[in-house]
C-alpha cells in the first residue's frame, strides 16, 4: 500500500484528536477522545498523564479504523500539536513524576505576585517577549520548587503536551520551537536563555529542559510497542510538530503577515504572524514555525470553556455537548432582538487582566430565560476577544484582510456572526474542521516531501463561510463593549474581595 496519508494529532486541554489527510489536507478519517480536567484544590487544573496517553492511543486507533485493517500501512508520517504551557514532567525512565499540570492552572499566582513591579518582569518581557501568568512554565516551576521540590528533583526532562506524547510514541525526547519559547528562549536570537533562567531563579533547571529541533523535523520513529497499541506501523516517522496555536494558523492558512488569526477554544487566542518583534505585556511574542518569523498572540483562558462549564453545571448530558452548537444557535437566535440586557465576564477559569477576576452574570432579571444567559456568554466570551484585538492593533500593523477564526465557536454561525459584528471586520470560517490537527498534517507532509512547504498551494483551505459585520448590531455590540470595559474597573474591589476570601479559608 503506498504512504500517501499524514496523520494529524492534535491534544487540547480536554480533547485529543487524531485526523488522517491526504497530501493536500484533505480529511479522510477522524477519531478523538476527552481526558477529565481535574481540579484537586482551588486553583489548581490538572489531568493524568498515562489518560493523555490512554486518550491518544484511542483517538489514533479510531482514526485509522475508520479506514481499515490496513490503514496504518498508508501513512507516510504523524505530525503532533498540543496545547501549550503547562508542565508535563518525567524521570529518567520516561514515567511522569506528577500528574500534568495546564495552561488553565493558576495556583502559581502568588509567585506572580512576587515577580510583579521587579526586574524580573521588565527583563523577563525584554529577553523573551512575554511576561510569565498563572500556567506558564516559569512560574509552574518556581512554585513546584516552594512546594514540590521532591517531583523537581525525580524529573528528568519537562516538556509540553506533544513532547509527552512524541515520547511515547517514539522513545525519543524533543519539543519545537514554537513551544520552547513559552518561558526560556531568547525572543530574538533563538535558543535557551541562561539570562532568562536566572532571573527566575531557576538556572540549576537548564538540564531539564528538552533539545529543540525543527518543527517539520523528522524527530523520531514509532517504536513497536506503539505500532501494536495504536495500528501505526513501526518505523513511520515522527515530525516535531508545534504548539496548537501555530499548527491551527497553518491549517486554516493564517500564516500571511498581519492577518488577524482567532481561536475561540478553550482559550481566547488572537494572533497575528510578524516579521518583526514588538513587546508589550498583554500578548506573547513567540518563535513561529518559520525561521525568522514571530508569532504575537494575546491570549487569556477565556473562550468556549465557558460554555462546556456552562452546560456541565446547568446538567446538559455530557454525550450531547458536541453537537449541541446548532440547537444553541436557534436558542440565541430567537434573544437577539434589543441591546445586551445581562452582561456576562467569561473568565470562569481565568483572564487577561491583572487584578482578580471570576466569571460574572449581571442584570439579571426574573423574565430572563436560559436564551438570554447563553447570549450573554457567547457575547461576553467575543467581547473578551475585541479586548484582545483591540491590543493587538493599537501597536501592530494588522491589514484589512477577514478576520479568520476557528475552535468551537466557529461551528456556530450565529456565535461566528457576532465576532464580525463586534470586531467591525469580516469574518471567514474555513472548510476546516480540525485546523490544528491539519496544521500538524502538513508539518508532517512537507517533513517527508509530499508537499514542498506548509504553504503549498495545493494545500490551501477553502472558504466556507463568510460573515460581514452588520450595522444594527455593530451598534448594540459597541454598547456591550462599552458597559463590559465600564464593568470591569468597577468589579475589581469586590473580585479582589471574593478572591480574599477564598485565599483566607
Amino acid at each position: 500500500m503506498a504512504r500517501e496519508l499524514v496523520l494529524g494529532v492534535d491534544a487540547g486541554h480536554t480533547v485529543t484528536k487524531a485526523v488522517l489527510f491526504d497530501a493536500t489536507g484533505r480529511a479522510v478519517a477522524r477519531g478523538s477522545g476527552t481526558v477529565p480536567l481535574k481540579t484537586p484544590r482551588p486553583h489548581w487544573v490538572e489531568r493524568d498523564m498515562d489518560d493523555v496517553w490512554r486518550t491518544a492511543l484511542q483517538a489514533v486507533a479510531a482514526c485509522l479504523a475508520e479506514v481499515g485493517p490496513e490503514a496504518g500501512r498508508a501513512v507516510a508520517a504523524v505530525g503532533l500539536a498540543g496545547h501549550g504551557d503547562g508542565l508535563y514532567a518525567v524521570d529518567g525512565r520516561g514515567r511522569p513524576v506528577r500528574a500534568a499540570i495546564v495552561a488553565m492552572d493558576t495556583r502559581a499566582e502568588p509567585v506572580l505576585e512576587e515577580w510583579r513591579g521587579t526586574p524580573v518582569w521588565s527583563r523577563a518581557l525584554d529577553l523573551s517577549g512575554t511576561v510569565p501568568f498563572g500556567g506558564s512554565p516559569a512560574a509552574l516551576l518556581a512554585w513546584l520548587g516552594r512546594h514540590e521540590a521532591g517531583a523537581l528533583r525525580q524529573a528528568r526532562w519537562l516538556l509540553s503536551c506533544k513532547d509527552w506524547l512524541r515520547l511515547r510514541l517514539t522513545g525519543a525526547v524533543a519539543t519545537d520551537p514554537t513551544d520552547a519559547s513559552a518561558s526560556f528562549t531568547d525572543m530574538r536570537r533563538g535558543g535557551y536563555s541562561p539570562e532568562l533562567l536566572d532571573l527566575y531563579g531557576l538556572g540549576a533547571l537548564a538540564r531539564l529542559l528538552p533539545p529543540v529541533l525543527a518543527c517539520d523535523a523528522v524527530s523520531g520513529t514509532v517504536t513497536r510497542e506503539a505500532a501494536a497499541l495504536t495500528g501505526l506501523t513501526a518505523g513511520t516517522p515522527v515530525v516535531t510538530g508545534a504548539h496548537d496555536v501555530d499548527a491551527a494558523a497553518l491549517g486554516i492558512g493564517g500564516t500571511t503577515p498581519g492577518e488577524l488569526c482567532l481561536i475561540a477554544g478553550s482559550f481566547s487566542i488572537n494572533q497575528v504572524v510578524s516579521e518583526h518583534p514588538v513587546v508589550d505585556p498583554r500578548w506573547q511574542v513567540r518563535h513561529f514555525v518559520r525561521p525568522g518569523q514571530w508569532m504575537t498572540m494575546s491570549t487569556s483562558p477565556a473562550s468556549v470553556a465557558n460554555l462546556e462549564w456552562f452546560l456541565r453545571v446547568t446538567g446538559a448530558p455530557a454525550e450531547r455537548r458536541d453537537g449541541v452548537h446548532e440547537a444553541i444557535g436557534r436558542e440565541v437566535e430567537a434573544h437577539l432582538d434589543g441591546p445586551s440586557e445581562v452582561l456576562f465576564h467569561p473568565f470562569v477559569y481565568g483572564s487577561p487582566h491583572p487584578h482578580a477576576t471570576s466569571g460574572t452574570f449581571l442584570g439579571l432579571r426574573g423574565w430572563h430565560g436560559r436564551g438570554h444567559l447563553l447570549r450573554a456568554l457567547m457575547e461576553g466570551v467575543v467581547l473578551n476577544h475585541r479586548w484582545h484585538v483591540d491590543a493587538l492593533c493599537s501597536k501592530l500593523p494588522i491589514s484589512d484582510a477577514a478576520v479568520r477564526l476557528t475552535g468551537g465557536a466557529a461551528r456556530n454561525e450565529v456565535w461566528s456572526q457576532m465576532f464580525a459584528d463586534a470586531l467591525r471586520r469580516p469574518v471567514v470560517v474555513s472548510d476546516v474542521q480540525e485546523s490544528a490537527a491539519r496544521g500538524a498534517a502538513l508539518l508532517a507532509a512537507t517533513a517527508v516531501g509530499l508537499l514542498d512547504d506548509v504553504r503549498d498551494p495545493r494545500a490551501t483551505a477553502a472558504e466556507l463561510r463568510r460573515h460581514e459585520p452588520r450595522p444594527d448590531r455593530v451598534a448594540v455590540l459597541d454598547v456591550a463593549y462599552q458597559v463590559y470595559r465600564e464593568s470591569l474597573e468597577a468589579l475589581g474591589p469586590v473580585w479582589a474581595r471574593l478572591d480574599a476570601l477564598k485565599t483566607a479559608q
